[in-house]
């Protein structure tokens, strides 16, 4: 039986705007299973990505209960909540969010620097990452040397390198063209799958949902329905536009060895350790 990842009970989320009350979520319930892809579908205001932030632990919801592995996440407090995207979460934005004084192997390594992954195990999985999406050759260019596909083959680099059990993906292929969005969705959506990765895709795109498992219908802040998507899209093999030669993912590894830790209730450790030799050529940052 497929493991439950995430499960919404009875979700609702009002935002005050003084006297005045607006309902982004009504009534959301449903489940997310491991290894499975999702999509939110729905226009421009229909609760998309508030029911996105609330999953990332972003938001709580006014009512009901948001459960990841059956852990309430609205119980948990801002420490703990940082912790829980620390381990268990990957990003993927529709405007990439790379910081521009970084390289792009500078970019990759930062969750890893957040989780205390010594520099030369993050800067061996970052260039592994890189190498996955088709982008060794360009590690240590900053966004503004890329092109918009290339950063945002660096943004997906970021988001699965700590091995993440879930990635989140924000209207990932809004700034892109038709050619280039097909690439970065067969490229997500391979990643995902090779790692048996729960993948949530928030589009209004109905040719990006065809690439989900399952397709949530969101309308007025409602699930309006729910399909199997037995015409799911395939991914087609990806050689990152034909600048390396490697297949995504093979490579990535969990940072302990093993399944991210279970504990989500406890804060992050602040205690010493030693630093590994800088490599200077690929990162500056600490």
């Amino acid at each position: 039986m497929p493991e439950v990842l995430f499960e919404l009970k009875n979700v609702r989320k009002i935002y005050r705007m003084g006297d005045e009350k607006i309902v982004a979520l009504e009534d959301i319930s449903c489940v997310f299973e491991k290894g499975k892809t999702y999509c939110l579908l729905g226009t421009s205001g229909s609760g998309k990505s508030t029911l996105l932030n609330m999953l990332a632990g972003l938001e709580k919801p006014s009512k009901g209960s948001i459960l990841f592995k059956g852990k309430p996440l609205e119980k948990l407090n801002e420490s703990q909540l940082a912790l829980y995207r620390q381990q268990y979460i990957g990003f993927v934005f529709q405007s990439y969010n790379l910081l521009p004084t970084l390289t792009a192997i500078e970019n990759v390594t930062l969750p890893l620097i957040f989780r205390k992954v010594p520099k030369r195990k993050r800067l061996k999985k970052a260039r592994a990452m890189l190498k996955a999406v088709g982008l060794s050759n360009r590690s240590r260019h900053k966004p503004s040397e890329l092109s918009g596909g290339q950063q945002q083959r660096v943004s997906i680099a970021r988001a699965f390198v700590n091995n993440p059990q879930v990635v989140f993906a924000d209207e990932p292929t809004g700034n892109l063209d038709t050619k280039t969005t097909i690439e970065m969705m067969d490229l997500i959506t391979g990643i995902a799958r090779e790692h048996n990765q729960t993948l949530i895709i928030v589009t209004h795109d109905m040719e990006i949902s065809q690439y989900a498992d399952q397709i949530i219908h969101i309308r007025d802040g409602n699930i309006e329905s729910v399909t199997d998507n037995a015409n799911k899209l395939n991914a087609a093999p990806d050689n990152g536009g034909a600048q390396d030669e490697a297949a995504p993912g093979t490579e990535i590894a969990p940072d302990n060895g093993g399944e991210p830790n279970e504990n989500i209730t406890a804060e992050a450790g602040n205690g010493p350790r030693r630093e590994e030799k800088e490599d200077k050529n690929d990162e500056q940052v600490k």
